[in-house]
């Protein structure tokens, strides 16, 4: 059992409401299984709840209810598989292209019974025209510069990028400025989540796309 602080609790179960034990079972699957084929690093077993968990899932307060999400470079399911626990109003699309992360995911959502979590083996590139999302979430994956380019063609030319990101997020913005605008991204902003539920709040990255007001 993966130790989880008072902190770690209260936020926790806030989060995840009466979801708390598939969000706790979800845990254990990545401090064992996750562990020994190496989705987690095995130094990361001691903060799963705060430094991953938790920071996926309290992202889950900036997306409207009944969102089709489209989960990036889905990995160990951080973010993805954290929101689908947190809300099960959401439609999820895990979109990941290695085989082996793919099997993982797929058997914690048959064995989390996640009815609304379908997992695709492919790169984003490849499922554009098959997937249309309203939001698309990544973590981890690569800079903004190349994660405009997987993302916001999945919204087809309407929704919301939400990357979980780290200090550098403003850097990466201003860096990315150009591709963004040209992808058909209208706004983009830094805001911090969960400053009242975690002692290191989520920074993440958004950006509204709206082709029909695409800036020149």
């Amino acid at each position: 059992m993966v130790d989880i602080t008072a902190a770690e609790l209260n936020a926790a179960e806030k989060i995840f409401g009466d979801r708390l034990e598939l969000a706790k079972r979800y845990v254990e699957h990545l401090a064992t299984s996750g562990t020994e084929r190496g989705l987690i690093g095995p130094r990361e077993i001691p903060r799963l709840w705060s430094r991953h968990v938790l920071n996926c899932a309290v992202i889950e307060s900036e997306i409207a209810h009944g969102s089709h999400v489209a989960d990036v470079g889905s990995g160990a399911g951080l973010p993805g598989l954290c929101l689908a626990i947190a809300r099960p109003d959401l439609e999820l699309t895990l979109i990941e292209p290695l085989e082996r992360r793919v099997i993982w995911l797929q058997e914690v959502v048959d064995d989390l019974g996640l009815d609304n979590v379908t997992v695709m083996r492919t790169r984003a590139e490849l499922a554009v025209g098959h997937v249309e999302a309203d939001v698309v979430t990544a973590r981890a994956v690569s800079a903004l510069t190349n994660l405009a380019g997987m993302t916001i063609p999945l919204l087809a030319g309407h929704g919301e990028v939400v990357a979980i990101k780290g200090r550098s997020a403003a850097e990466e913005i201003d860096k990315a400025a150009k591709v963004i605008r040209k992808l058909g991204g209208v706004e983009t902003s830094v805001i911090t989540v969960g400053e009242e539920l975690l002692e290191e709040p989520t920074t993440v990255v958004r950006i509204v796309v709206n082709k029909s007001q695409k800036k020149s």
